[in-house]
């Protein structure tokens, strides 16, 4: 059992990250924890696994939880048996076989004498039986060291395990190992992810915003729909709060105007009466100040629903906000772009594909690159892209824009502010209002303009690159994407998903998401390795 009790988690910097948050997690529960970047996912799974302390409330766990991080560079300098926690328990398993039998490797070792057999079990179960214990993390691949801790699971075996991201680095074989794992365990399971065919296969989702923990009984898609219900009331409100606001500023305006020839008309039957001046200037001061309280009365009524307009809006999700208009491909619609014919290449005399590649890449297709970490996906990407030359066979290319996207956003100057960034794909000579009303559309408010790129989140990043894309006076007639959602948040994928679905240029993605995949309609997939 997991339980939190009014959580509070401030940062050294003393910047509020959530407050009074609460939460159970039974025994055998599978339970995942989505959320906005930043809203503090990986934090509350740190304060769960005792990594780190909360500033306030209470924290119960049945039993010790096992951990699989989402970094884990900083366990590069670590063996695997180090990063696994357990080369204390190995190296008194050996002391005491060469014969040191002494109370202290009895006490390291406690009574685990099938420890080095569960070791080998789990390493083999994940295919990292090519590895030492100690072997150095920093020479494996990030699948490899994801693997690395989920195969702690085995070694370990404990009641509770936490996952953060597990899913990241990981092939389609690996996902698919992963996805059994998590379908049969006993487990308590607690995850932190975007993968969504992963968060399909738990049975809650509870979504931590800054309004604390919903809980969602139900797996993701039963998520989906209830937070699409969600949006549609919110969008029945704001269209009946702005019908509100609308009505009350003609209100306000018929009611001044009718008050101001009500004013004119009295003013000049004193003028005909011919009053003395000061009783002008009494009429005048109460005709002003009748105006005035008016004129309070409706700013204070159109002011409280500008308000509550305000804050509806802050509740749209980013999606909502956007307007996404992509420019179509100057090409037309099934122009061949790419002919390979028995392609291959080499690294160190040795040919990556057991069999040559032959393809064509036609304009407006939309195509998956799949195959297991190392057969080849980004080689063959360059190799289409024109930045490297086969070693065997030829591949022609028709004269085109491309634009390769990678999950780092390479293409986003670090040095740049996000203004500065947009206007290097001002090919078009747009003003600089118009350039500031696009990174308004993608979210990008003046408290941006000037911010350097280093600052932004992957999200952000993944934003920044489609407004820049939009702001180009000429959309790319190829876009590649290079394991586009590994980085992103829900909120994000789908904003990506929105994106992509209105391009109507030629799409290569490279993914292990078939979720994503099957969102942008992906149809063709291109598999390597086989």
């Amino acid at each position: 059992m997991l339980i939190l009790q009014d959580i509070t988690y401030i940062h050294p910097n003393r910047d509020l990250l959530f407050a009074d948050i609460d939460l159970i997690i039974n025994k055998q529960d599978k339970v995942a924890l989505i959320g906005n970047n930043g809203s503090g996912k990986s934090t509350l799974l740190k304060i769960f696994a005792g990594e780190l302390q909360p500033t306030s409330g209470l924290v119960k766990t049945s039993s010790i939880p096992y951990y699989v991080p989402q970094i884990f560079g900083q366990y590069n300098h670590y063996t695997i048996a180090e990063a696994l926690r357990i080369n204390h328990k190995l190296n008194a398993l050996k002391e005491i076989l060469n014969g040191h039998l002494t109370e202290e490797n009895m006490t390291l070792l406690d009574d685990d004498w099938a420890i080095e057999e569960r070791c080998r079990e789990a390493l083999a179960y994940w295919k990292l039986d090519e590895f030492e214990l100690s072997q150095k993390m920093e020479s494996l691949s990030g699948g490899q060291k994801t693997k690395v801790f989920l195969a702690g699971i085995g070694i370990h075996r404990p009641e509770i395990v936490l996952l953060d991201e597990p899913s990241n680095h990981l092939d389609e074989f690996g996902r698919n190992m992963l996805y059994h794992y998590i379908t049969n365990t006993t487990n308590t399971l607690l995850f932190v992810s975007h993968d969504r065919t992963l968060l399909n296969l738990l049975d809650t989702v509870c979504e931590l915003s800054n309004h604390g923990i919903s809980t969602y009984g139900g797996n993701y898609e039963f998520y989906a729909e209830q937070k699409m219900i969600e949006s549609d009331a919110l969008g029945q409100d704001l269209k009946s709060k702005e019908k509100a606001l609308r009505k009350a500023k003609e209100i306000e305006k018929e009611s001044l105007e009718r008050q101001q020839k009500l004013d004119a008309r009295g003013k000049k039957k004193q003028e005909k009466a011919g009053l003395p001046t000061i009783s002008m200037k009494t009429f005048k001061n109460s005709a002003e100040k009748s105006t005035s309280r008016m004129k309070g009365v409706h700013a204070e009524k159109v002011g409280a629903i500008s308000q509550e307009l305000t804050q509806l809006r802050k509740e749209l999700s980013g999606v909502d906000k956007m307007k996404i208009d992509f420019d179509n491909s100057a090409l037309h619609k099934g122009k061949i772009l790419v002919t390979a014919r028995n392609v291959n290449f080499a690294y160190g005399g040795q040919q990556l594909w057991k069999q040559p590649l032959s393809f064509q890449i036609t304009s407006g297709e939309r195509l998956a690159v799949k195959g297991l970490n190392g057969s080849g996906k980004t080689t063959l990407i360059k190799m289409i892209l024109g930045e490297l030359m086969p070693r065997f066979g030829t591949i022609d290319r028709a004269d085109v824009k491309a634009i390769y996207i990678d999950q780092d956003y390479s293409l986003i100057d670090n040095k740049l502010s996000v203004y500065e960034q947009a206007q290097q794909f001002n090919s078009g000579a747009l003003q600089e209002h118009d350039i500031k009303i696009r990174l308004n559309r993608f979210l990008f408010t003046k408290e941006y303009w000037d911010k350097l790129c280093l600052a932004l989140s992957g999200g952000e990043k993944m934003r920044l690159m489609l407004c820049s894309l939009i702001i180009s006076s000429q959309a790319p007639d190829i876009i590649v994407l290079d394991e586009p959602t590994n980085n992103l948040d829900i909120q994000n994928i789908e904003i990506l998903t929105s994106a992509i679905d209105q391009y109507q240029g030629t799409l290569i993605v490279v993914s292990h998401d078939e979720y994503f995949l099957k969102e942008i309609n992906v149809k063709n997939s291109m598999i390597l390795g086989q």
